[in-house]
């Protein structure tokens, strides 16, 4: 295991992911790729309950449904997206894939030390222990697809075109804690959907529209130069669609 360049990434993988770290493999080169098992949807959705209450929960389950249904059409939108802005949404050949079951065992923190970065690149894990944070003296950068602080957690983008404020669809890159998408703000994008975008597409164009700022939050990391900023922003936390929700956002807003 090497990091010549002083980077090292952590991720679960998938398609979003692979599009980021090819974008950094462009700009600094090969470095290793620490890829943890994807947690279950199960565990996920116990969480959720726990967290949210079965009546919430039931309604984001139900909202799949109609989702599912909106799902036809978006591979030709998703394929022209990759086209247009040359999105590599797959693993390289030659990436260092170094797999451990999650980003808060042993045998990842033990791969940390090994490499010993300046930087590590955080996409798409579950969030990350205490001591997985403090196993290695490095900034922990997570790119977000959402604008930080007011649409933490997931669908950030869905959620900013569904609650009309279209000028919050966009990305954030940040600082990682142990809270979610907490940590300090270090870039953000501010984007626009396309015509036929809808639920299902909305990440790939946040991916394709944010790439620069990652590389940007790298560079800054590897320098030396990080710099949070404030963003005056009210702070909360999203999950997943209610039926409700879904519907209202589509019926009225034209947001799927």
């Amino acid at each position: 295991m090497t990091a010549s360049n002083g980077l090292v990434a952590l991720t679960s993988g998938g398609p979003h992911s692979w599009i980021m770290i090819n974008a950094l493999r462009e700009r600094f080169g090969d470095f290793p790729v620490i890829m943890e098992e994807g947690e279950p949807a199960s565990k996920l959705w116990r969480r959720r309950l726990k967290l949210l209450g079965p009546l919430k929960v039931a309604s984001m389950q139900a909202a799949r449904l109609p989702m599912k249904l909106t799902k036809r059409g978006t591979d030709e939108v998703i394929s022209r997206i990759i086209a247009d802005e040359g999105l590599q949404p797959e693993p390289a050949e030659a990436a260092e894939i170094i797999p451990v079951s999650s980003v808060n065992s042993e045998a990842c923190r033990e791969a940390l030390l090994q490499i010993g970065p300046k930087a590590v690149f955080v996409v798409s894990t579950r969030m990350i222990g205490k001591k997985t944070l403090a196993s290695v003296d490095a900034p922990f950068i997570n790119y977000h697809s959402g604008i930080n602080p007011a649409y933490r957690g997931m669908f950030g983008g869905y959620f900013a075109l569904a609650n009309g404020e279209p000028e919050h669809f966009g990305a954030t890159v940040h600082l990682v804690d142990e809270g979610v998408d907490t940590g300090g703000i270090l870039y953000q994008s501010h984007l626009q959907p396309a015509p036929r975008d809808n639920f299902h597409t909305y990440l790939w164009r946040l991916a394709a529209g944010s790439r620069d700022i990652t590389v940007k939050a790298v560079e800054d990391a590897l320098s030396g130069k990080l710099s949070p900023i404030h963003v005056n922003l009210p702070s909360r936390q999203w999950f997943a669609p209610t039926l409700g929700g879904y519907l209202w956002a589509g019926l009225s807003r034209g947001v799927w």
